[in-house]
């Protein structure tokens, strides 16, 4: 039992095949020589956990202080923003340290006495998680009226 198959068909369906894995053949020889062109991943957004007083917002401006703002991208351990390049450890030593200066509104009041900085890099997103304590808060009394 054999299937007849003309001769031009068999050319035909010959070449298909060996167009097809050439076709293969060259996706994968231009992929594999390509130069691999790293975009960084860019900070995508600032996350705020843990504050109950101090406004996100309040919180949010004085972490992108430090680099984590829109048009920032992470290059391995590298934090390039428009004006500079910072490592990213320092980045995230300067955010902790600028979330902690936030205050309540219209007062100088400074809760927050902790703050942790984590950066996913792979999708660009910064999560800062603060602690308010206001047993440590100094509380100065500009009045004059006596206690």
């Amino acid at each position: 039992m054999f299937i007849k198959i003309r001769r031009d068909t068999l050319i035909i369906l010959l070449l298909a095949f060996i167009l097809i894995l050439c076709g293969r053949l060259i996706t994968y020889v231009a992929f594999a020589s390509s130069d691999d062109i790293n975009d960084g991943v860019p900070i995508s957004g600032v996350i705020i956990k843990g504050n109950d007083i101090v406004p996100v917002d309040s919180i949010r401006a004085n972490v992108m202080q430090a680099g984590f703002r829109d048009g920032s991208v992470i290059y391995g351990d590298i934090l390039k923003t428009s004006k500079r390049e910072v490592s990213l450890q320092d980045a995230i030593q300067t955010a902790q340290e600028f979330a902690t200066w936030s205050t309540v509104p219209g007062t100088s009041v400074e809760p927050i006495t902790a703050a942790d900085v984590q950066v996913d890099k792979n999708t660009g997103v910064v999560t800062v998680t603060v602690i308010e304590d206001f047993s440590s808060v100094e509380f100065e009394n500009k009045t004059g009226a006596s206690k």
